[in-house]
């Protein structure tokens, strides 16, 4: 069994936490996540109801499972109403990710609630340290989703050096294999969103799932677009890891020109409601090749795991 200050702490048997994919991973996905050992992790973006969040949240808590929620800092000051919402829903874990958290931290610590932050940058860890988070996710540009602009490993070496609180890594991860690398380089744990995304339990349709089984690592770009398409009021240092379509290939990089377009705008709305994954988004992470297959989140998690203690016991004999 792999032990870590993370699988300390939330009671875990795995170190892995499932990644909040706002439009994928709702209650049912956080709570096979559990299932499996991990932690699973509710998605809400700045437009999601707070009801979402007291229904979502039911889910794993009616079975006294670990789990959390992912908040975005830049949306809370005009959404405190998610906050609340987290807040009584009692999660053992909530990131404030995309923006300073040291406004949140308080409350969500005066009601007993860990609090972790992703960070993509040097000064957004010291950022994070000085707000009292619990956890740190040192999150590289190869994630999918909203990311920055830093590789994972580079960045997750730097995080390490700056602090002793515990340090998940988060991008790129799809493997047990992978997950050993980052627990030997001195993680906590993984944080993992990719691999769930085939996963029957996501908030995904049956072709997202299918389009992201068909993709190659090679399939996917780092792109302001689908934000600007939708008019979401996204800082601009964190773009999008999504997988190449239509309109991406038309308006990446014309994101000036797409700001005033509002017929481009329209057709992603209009796809978001089709499903037409041309035109929407499709955000994955670079490691989307690996995920060949549509199999149930805990085995994913379980597998992760099983391959990062095998793994880890292979490294172990290059010690002679």
């Amino acid at each position: 069994m792999l032990t870590t200050p993370l699988t300390r702490r939330f009671g875990l048997s795995a170190p892995v936490v499932g990644a909040p994919m706002a439009g994928v991973a709702g209650g049912a996905l956080a709570r096979a996540v559990s299932l499996g050992g991990g932690l699973g992790m509710i998605g809400v973006g700045s437009t999601t109801p707070a009801s979402f969040v007291v229904e979502q949240c039911a889910i794993p808590r009616a079975e006294a499972l670990p789990f959390g929620v992912g908040l975005m800092a830049w949306a809370l000051p005009d959404r405190p109403d998610l906050l609340e919402a987290t807040i009584d829903a009692t999660p053992d874990l909530v990131s404030i990710s995309f923006g300073d958290p040291a406004p949140w931290v308080p409350r969500l610590h005066d009601a007993g609630i860990a609090v972790a932050a992703q960070v993509n940058t040097v000064a957004d860890v010291h950022r994070a340290l000085a707000a009292g988070v619990d956890v740190v996710v040192a999150q590289g540009s190869e994630a999918g989703g909203h990311t920055g602009h830093r590789a994972t490993l580079p960045l997750l070496q730097e995080v390490l050096a700056l602090t002793d609180r515990p340090v998940l890594a988060a991008g790129g991860i799809a493997t047990g294999a992978g997950v050993a690398a980052v627990l030997a380089a001195g993680a906590a744990g993984a944080w993992i969103g990719t691999p769930l995304l085939s996963c029957p339990e996501g908030l995904n349709s049956p072709a997202a799932r299918a389009r992201v089984r068909a993709a190659a690592g090679e399939d996917t770009v780092l792109t302001r677009s689908f934000d600007v398409a939708q008019r979401l009021p996204w800082p601009e240092r964190w773009p999008g890891r999504a997988l190449e379509n239509e309109f991406s290939r038309t308006w990446h990089g014309r994101e000036a020109e797409l700001a005033r377009d509002d017929a481009a705008a329209q057709r992603v709305a209009d796809a978001r409601q089709t499903d037409d994954l041309e035109q929407a988004p499709l955000y994955a992470g670079e490691s989307v090749g690996l995920v060949t297959a549509e199999r149930p989140a805990a085995d994913v998690v379980r597998d992760l795991t099983a391959g990062a203690e095998a793994a880890l016991r292979r490294v172990a004999g290059l010690l002679g």
